[in-house]
């Protein structure tokens, strides 16, 4: 396949890897995997996960949810405080598949307990430290309060306590990783006894963060996990620790259409628009590092390039820093991989992506074009 413009590409190989790999954890620990396709936002890596026995997910929004449903997904949780201005999409769902919704407020479940018309599963969103969003995890008054609000609505059915550790994202080794997800999991599990001891027999705890998915071993007490870029890996993910470089199977193949020898330099066709501004830090030295390159070989990418990497980007241009041998090497028209910082973020700007052989996998991107 020639490469004209900035094309993403996905090693299936790996992304099989990475979802048995998940999907035999979460065997071992007797916890259900809900993955969150966020990530990949594509049908048809939704069925590479369906194939590996996997039977309920996660996303970010209702028009993801929308579009997964209609591919045949019927036990979904929108992992998003419930927007009522969306009320009528949430009910057409409702009334198709299992819907697993959050709440943090009184306001939204009384909103909720007015307007709905099908059945739905209720989360209440825990804050164990993020501070994002959710109710904080030792207010056990105002959980227990709306606990008992939502056993008292007719079509919401609560199901327990769900969190996002998104403090494991900013962590410098794998054992702070383990430490802020021990941290997290001893706070759901202190107001889950508390509540026990209210009369609240039954109080699931769901987690969903990919660096301590990856690296922690034991969930035990946890019901369900919810990590998402786990499918594709990025450099974020291997600076934490949470992946090793074999794993990360996404990658931009972009054309060098500058070379710059006089100041260490080449520039890509390949932008803010095509891999997002997520930076890393730190990675080589000091550097601020928007991306690391790899060579095409015969089927992908080649090893990471040491001390070679995406130092600038403005809304097309990337420009890449690298030694003066490596410059050498390249000329204007070759194609370089960058592997992005953030798969999420570089997967959520594409239509399309591209299995190694050249076949096309589209996602909700391209769906929603042809909808308009």
């Amino acid at each position: 396949m020639q490469v004209r413009q900035p094309t993403v590409f996905i090693d299936k190989a790996k992304v099989l890897a990475n979802i048995e790999r998940m999907c035999k954890k979460a065997q071992n620990n007797k916890v259900l995997l809900r993955p969150h396709f966020k990530t990949h936002q594509s049908a048809t890596i939704g069925e590479w996960f369906r194939k590996a026995g996997v039977k309920a997910i996660t996303v970010s929004s209702v028009e993801m949810a929308e579009y997964f449903a209609e591919h045949g997904w019927n036990d979904i949780t929108i992992a998003f405080i419930v927007n009522v201005q969306q009320i009528e999409q949430i009910n057409a769902l409702a009334n198709k598949i299992t819907l697993n919704l959050l709440v943090d407020s009184f306001n939204t479940v009384e909103f909720l307990d007015k307007h709905l018309t099908a059945n739905v599963n209720l989360w209440i969103k825990v804050d164990t430290g993020y501070h994002r969003t959710g109710i904080n995890w030792d207010d056990e008054a105002t959980l227990s309060h709306l606990i008992r609000r939502i056993k008292n609505c007719e079509k919401m059915h609560f199901e327990g306590l769900l969190t996002h550790n998104g403090l494991t994202y900013n962590a410098k080794s794998r054992e702070e990783i383990k430490d802020l997800h021990e941290d997290s999991i001893i706070k759901l599990k202190d107001i889950q006894e508390r509540l026990f001891l209210q009369g609240f027999s039954i109080v699931k705890l769901s987690i969903g963060d990919t660096p301590a998915c990856s690296v922690v071993e034991d969930f035990k007490g946890i019901n369900e996990i919810r990590p998402g870029n786990f499918v594709f890996y990025d450099v974020m993910q291997l600076k934490l620790g949470s992946c090793t470089e074999e794993q990360i199977a996404m990658a931009v193949a972009c054309p060098v259409v500058g070379k710059y020898p006089e100041r260490n330099e080449l520039v890509i066709y390949g932008g803010a628009v095509h891999l997002s501004k997520e930076y890393v830090s730190g990675f080589f030295g000091n550097e601020i590092n928007y991306g690391l390159i790899a060579f095409p070989k015969e089927k992908g990418w080649g090893k990471i390039e040491q001390n070679v990497y995406l130092a600038k980007l403005s809304q097309e241009h990337g420009i890449i820093s690298a030694p003066k041998d490596f410059i050498e090497k390249i000329h204007v028209g070759d194609i370089l991989f960058v592997l992005p910082i953030h798969s999420c973020l570089t997967g959520n700007l594409h239509q399309h992506y591209f299995t190694l052989d050249s076949k096309e996998i589209t996602t909700i991107k391209r769906n929603k074009r042809n909808q308009v």
